[in-house]
């Protein structure tokens, strides 16, 4: 149509296959070329002495990510995996045929080697004079609009490679993403927590309550699934005398896809020998302040103008109700039970018939379905109306006894079972039990287990159980959700590097 936007990505394509057929034919070929690099952008920075400009020489190499030649000086930008920093051509330094080069055969995306020493330009931003350069990678295609971007929201998953490179925000937020990752690692190592990897392919889809994804491997001719939990290998851990191991690995529940789902996930779970649900609260605690305070590093401002003071902070903003969330004085403890009668206004609601808690949940505003069993009709009304109000963390114990087969009952309430679910920013962030290490009771729960979706029995896990488990505690946390939670992202797939899509091809 004469009033569409032109498509000049195939013309670009084809100047710059031009430009690689030019360089060819002098002899040089940018996929054989290389760069030993010195620094990374940021540390490179980093070693600038105010008042000793042109003292300190490095190497430093990365994508254009801003071009424009001016007459025989330019700035330009390349971007690394630390992020940008300037670079400043000059054609007295370079010569007239390094500098042609430069400005006829450069374009933006290409991936350049420099060399040179550091100064700071007149408007404060420190730089590094181009002494010789190397075009290491010719970029066949060009890069999105800097400032639009991707502009189809699926196109960002898909090409997540072309959104890194010019969308800040999410270089931060993957990159925050990777730092949360290593910080619990050293956080349990330092604690002497020791990780451990355990299949990825099991024989029974055991752990959790989820639709697996189903594999054949040929050598054994053997049916498999992959995994929907970490849980039942880290216990036999237990069993074999390991008392503290974690693991963070990837799930696979074959479900819906959702802004909190994806069908492949990262988990980490955590056991301890000789603790319960109660330690559990406490690593848990301990965990997430740590990552506030020494990764993500909010901060707070008083006061206004020159008397202003920023100080470090253990608060976060909550993206959906923009709620500052307090971790270091807002965490609250309370049992499942409560929070029903709660939202109910009904003191008698875990004795009243299914007939009863059907026409409350209705009540409510929610759907009931005649062939919910009466635990999952409460839980309905948890899910939908409690959980999504719980923005400050807050600790739900002693959920009812259906819901997790694999945790103890509670001494005082044969209803409910030792658990907490940690509940922040309306999502539960972790779960985390008092294990159940009797064999004969873990069979009867394993047996009893409701639902559409029961678990197959895992009868080499009770041969180990019947071997001896200490008493522990366990806890899961969703790797994915956490990031969400500190990152402020929207949606699970923003904090995923390549999250599963339909696929189009065909």
């Amino acid at each position: 149509m004469s009033d569409s936007v032109p498509d000049i990505s195939h013309d670009q394509h084809a100047v710059r296959r031009q430009k690689l057929a030019e360089l060819r034919a002098a002899g040089f070929d940018p996929f054989r070329a290389n760069v030993a690099t010195t620094h990374f952008s940021q540390d490179a920075k980093a070693l600038y002495v105010d008042g000793q400009d042109y003292v300190t020489v490095v190497t430093v190499a990365g994508r254009l990510i801003t071009f424009r030649v001016q007459g025989g000086s330019s700035f330009v930008k390349i971007q690394d995996q630390q992020g940008p920093i300037q670079l400043y051509f000059r054609k007295d330094v370079l010569g007239e045929e390094r500098y042609t080069v430069f400005k006829k055969q450069l374009d933006l995306g290409d991936i350049i080697g420099v060399t040179g020493p550091l100064f700071k330009t007149k408007t404060g931003e420190i730089t590094i004079r181009v002494d010789s350069f190397t075009l290491v990678s010719k970029a066949l295609r060009p890069l999105p609009e800097k400032w639009h971007g991707l502009s189809d929201a699926e196109q960002v998953y898909r090409q997540r490679y072309l959104d890194l490179i010019v969308n800040q925000e999410s270089r931060h937020r993957l990159m925050t993403r990777a730092r949360i990752v290593s910080a619990v690692r050293r956080f349990l190592e330092d604690r002497q927590f020791l990780e451990v990897e355990t299949p990825v392919l099991q024989a029974v889809a055991g752990g959790a309550a989820a639709r697996p994804f189903q594999t054949h491997h040929n050598a054994l001719n053997t049916d498999f699934v992959l995994r929907i939990s970490l849980e039942l290998y880290l216990k036999r851990m237990l069993v074999a005398g390991y008392d503290r191991v974690f693991e963070i690995g990837r799930n696979f529940r074959n479900e819906g896809v959702s802004r909190r789902h994806n069908p492949e996930f990262t988990m980490l779970e955590v056991y301890q020998a000789y603790s319960d649900y109660r330690g559990m609260m406490t690593l848990v605690q301990d965990l997430m302040r740590h990552l506030v305070r020494d990764v993500v590093k909010p901060t707070e401002t008083e006061g206004e103008g020159e008397t202003a003071v920023t100080r470090p902070s253990m608060r976060i903003k909550h993206a959906a109700s923009g709620e500052f969330i307090d971790f270091e004085n807002g965490w609250r403890e309370v049992r499942y039970k409560d929070l029903i009668i709660e939202k109910t206004g009904d003191a008698q609601w875990f004795s009243r018939s299914k007939e009863e808690k059907i026409a409350g949940v209705q009540k409510l505003g929610l759907f009931a379905d005649a062939k919910w069993e009466d635990f999952e009709l409460t839980n309905e009304i948890f899910g939908k109306l409690i959980e999504p109000t719980l923005i400050q963390p807050t600790f739900v114990t002693h959920l009812p006894k259906e819901l997790c087969p694999l945790a103890k009952i509670t001494a005082d309430d044969p209803t409910t079972i030792d658990v907490f679910e940690l509940i922040i920013g309306g999502m539960e962030i972790a779960p985390a039990y008092s294990e159940q290490n009797d064999p004969d009771v873990q069979r009867q729960m394993f047996e009893a287990q409701a639902g559409e979706e029961q678990q197959k029995v895992d009868q080499d896990f009770l041969l180990a159980l019947e071997h001896g488990m200490p008493p522990a505690g366990g806890m899961g946390i969703g790797i994915d959700r956490l990031c969400i939670l500190l990152t402020g992202a929207e949606s699970i797939r923003d904090v995923i590097l390549f999250p599963q899509l339909r696929n189009t091809a065909g």
